[in-house]
């Protein structure tokens, strides 16, 4: 699950919000019958039209500068085997109203990421939500760069995917709401202002959501920690990481044990995390199959010579038939 906030896909978000409403508009440019168009909608309604949208944000603007940022973006975006297990649940019309639903509740962590009394869930913010089909190739994708395809281009596969114009202003007009304010506190005047908000946490939530709601049982290397870990832990992180990785796979009927979310969801980035008291945890006889996964973390630190690797195994191995009596 990938979220992300932009400031608007034309680039500009200190103006109407006319330009960004036309672009997002362009699939039901191709589609004939009204019916079959992507409605706007929203937490009140799911029948909402273009022009709807471009008053309803433009006219939110209360005490906003000429260079102040008007509204923005957050862009929902389910990974294939995401999409692929939400339509063998719903089917594949099924699916677009449980996004919506999902939609929903992502605004309600939006809403909350601020910190703020007054500011609880999305009732009280003004946005606007739109299902899109489709994906297309652009300049940045490596496809592109390698002459592949063709920037324009529509992508491959299920590419079904959410885009949100939120109001910088809440539902009164009243209290600024800016996502870009990654204060978290450290400033806590500015924060009491303009409300705090913290991406990465808003990021998780979104994932953590998905999970919950729809039942899905999220690998490891299919969760934000683990991407966060590997870009930015240190080399023993990453290590320990390792491990973990290859407990699972070497135990895939491990893969739902709630010990097992628990640690993967609290491993923080910037602390080391105790390797022995996870399999300990996840394993009774913890011990006897940590000696399966020493390799990678020798072959990081490295390693020790085989008289001392084979007492401490012996030592490992004791202290394992201990733990079973």
């Amino acid at each position: 699950m990938h979220i992300n906030i932009t400031t608007s896909e034309t680039g500009d978000n200190k103006g109407s919000c006319g330009a960004l409403v036309a672009y997002l508009e362009k699939e039901n440019k191709d589609k004939k019958r009204l019916e079959d168009h992507e409605n706007w909608f929203n937490g009140k309604s799911a029948f909402i039209k273009p022009h709807e949208v471009r008053i309803g944000i433009d006219n939110n603007i209360a005490k906003l500068g000429k260079e102040d940022s008007k509204f923005f973006l957050i862009n929902i975006n389910p990974s294939q085997k995401e999409l692929d297990f939400l339509i063998s649940q719903f089917g594949e019309e099924g699916v677009k109203d449980k996004l919506k639903e999902f939609a929903i509740k992502v605004m309600d962590e939006y809403a909350k990421n601020f910190k703020r009394d007054t500011i609880r869930n999305h009732k009280d913010l003004l946005w606007y939500g739109k299902l899109e089909n489709y994906r297309y190739y652009g300049y940045n994708d490596k496809e592109v760069k390698n002459g592949i395809r063709e920037r324009g281009v529509r992508k491959e596969g299920q590419q079904l995917h959410l885009q949100i114009i939120v109001s910088r202003k809440d539902i009164t007009n009243k209290i600024k709401l800016s996502p870009q304010n990654t204060s978290r506190g450290k400033n806590s005047t500015h924060s009491e202002k303009l409300g705090q908000f913290d991406r990465t946490a808003f990021k998780q939530s979104g994932e953590s959501l998905f999970d919950e709601m729809f039942g899905f049982k999220r690998g490891l290397k299919e969760r934000m920690n683990y991407a966060n870990i590997m870009k930015n832990g240190t080399i023993e992180q990453k290590a320990q990481l390792q491990v973990l990785n290859n407990v699972l796979e070497a135990y895939p009927q491990q893969k739902n044990n709630q010990i097992i979310d628990n640690i993967i969801t609290n491993i923080p980035a910037g602390q080391q995390f105790d390797i022995d008291g996870m399999l300990s945890s996840i394993f009774k006889e913890g011990w006897e199959i940590f000696d399966m996964f020493l390799e990678p973390l020798g072959g990081i630190s490295g390693g020790q010579d085989n008289i001392e690797e084979n007492e401490n195994k012996k030592m490992r191995k004791k202290r394992g038939n201990q733990v079973k009596r």
